[in-house]
C-alpha cells in the first residue's frame, strides 16, 4: 500500500509547478487528489500528465469563501472526505520598490497568498474533524523568514502564512489536525521565470545564475524536491509534526552574517 492509501487530498494551485508535482506524488502513493486552479485547460493537462483514476480537477478561486467551501464539498462528494489540504496557490506580484509598488497589486498578492490559505484552512478543518484529524500544508517560501528587496509584498505574504500556520497548529492540535509550512528557495517554475525577468529584464538567465550561486548547493530546487517534503507532511509518518516550517532551500537557512573584523 502507498503512503497515502485511502486518503483524500485537495491541492490548490494544482495545475503546474509545485502543485502538479505534489499531485503526481500524492496520487502515486495512493491518495485521491482534487486539483484546484483558475485555468481549466491547464488543469485538464495536469490530470492527463498525472494519469490514472486517482486525480480529478475543479476550477476555483482561492480568494472566494464560496469556492473554498465548494472544494471541500466536491472532494467529499467524489471521494468521501478530506484528509489533506495543500494550500499551494500563490502569485509573485511585481518586482518593484516599496515606493513604487501599486496598492491594488499589493492587495492582490495578500488576497491570494494570505486570504487564500486562511479561507482554505477554514473550509477544510470541519471536514477533517469528521475524519478525526488531517494534515494542512501551506506553501510559504525562504522569503517567509528573510527580507526580499523589490519583492516586499510577496515576502510579507509568506511571513504572514507562517503566523497563520503557527496559530492554527496550536488551535487544532488536540483534534489531530496538523498544520505546517513548506518554505522553498527558488524552484524551477513559471514564478521564478517571472521574477528573474523582473530583476534583470535584459538578461533573466543571468539573474537565475546569480541567485543559484547564492544557494550553498548551487542550484534551484525542482518541483519534485518540494513535493517530496510535502508528501512526508501529508503522510502519517509526520503524525507528531505540527507548527513547523520545513525548508527545501539547498542550505540557504545555514547562512549567517559575516563576523565583524577584529
Amino acid at each position: 500500500m502507498g503512503r497515502l492509501a485511502e486518503k483524500v487530498a485537495i491541492i490548490t494551485g494544482g495545475a503546474g509547478g509545485i502543485g502538479m508535482a505534489a499531485g503526481k506524488r500524492f496520487a502515486a502513493e495512493g491518495a485521491q487528489v482534487l486539483l484546484v486552479d483558475l485555468d481549466e485547460q491547464a488543469l485538464i493537462d495536469a490530470c492527463a500528465e498525472i494519469g490514472g483514476n486517482h486525480v480529478s480537477y475543479l476550477v476555483g478561486d482561492v480568494t472566494s469563501a464560496d469556492d473554498n467551501a465548494r472544494m471541500v464539498e466536491t472532494a467529499t462528494e467524489r471521494y468521501g472526505g478530506v484528509d489533506i489540504f495543500l494550500a499551494n496557490a500563490g502569485i509573485e506580484g511585481d518586482v518593484a520598490s516599496i515606493l513604487d509598488y501599486d496598492e491594488s497589486r499589493f492587495d492582490q498578492v495578500m488576497s491570494v497568498n494570505v486570504k487564500g490559505p486562511f479561507l482554505g484552512l477554514r473550509a477544510a478543518v470541519p471536514a477533517m474533524r469528521l475524519r478525526s484529524g488531517g494534515s494542512i500544508i501551506i506553501t510559504s517560501s525562504i522569503t517567509g523568514v528573510r527580507g526580499a528587496p523589490r519583492l516586499a509584498p510577496y515576502a510579507t505574504s509568506k511571513h504572514a502564512v507562517i503566523g497563520l500556520m503557527k496559530s492554527a497548529a496550536r488551535e487544532f492540535a488536540a483534534e489531530g489536525i496538523r498544520v505546517n509550512t513548506v518554505n522553498p528557495s527558488p524552484v524551477q517554475t513559471r514564478m521564478m521565470r517571472s521574477i528573474e525577468a523582473g530583476i534583470m529584464p535584459d538578461d533573466p538567465d543571468a539573474a537565475q545564475q546569480s541567485m543559484a550561486t547564492n544557494i550553498p548547493m548551487q542550484r534551484y530546487a525542482e518541483p519534485e524536491d518540494i513535493a517530496n517534503i510535502m508528501l512526508f507532511l501529508a503522510s502519517d509518518e509526520s503524525h507528531l509534526v505540527t507548527g513547523s516550517t520545513y525548508f527545501g532551500a539547498g542550505g540557504h537557512t545555514a547562512y549567517r552574517s559575516a563576523l565583524p573584523a577584529n
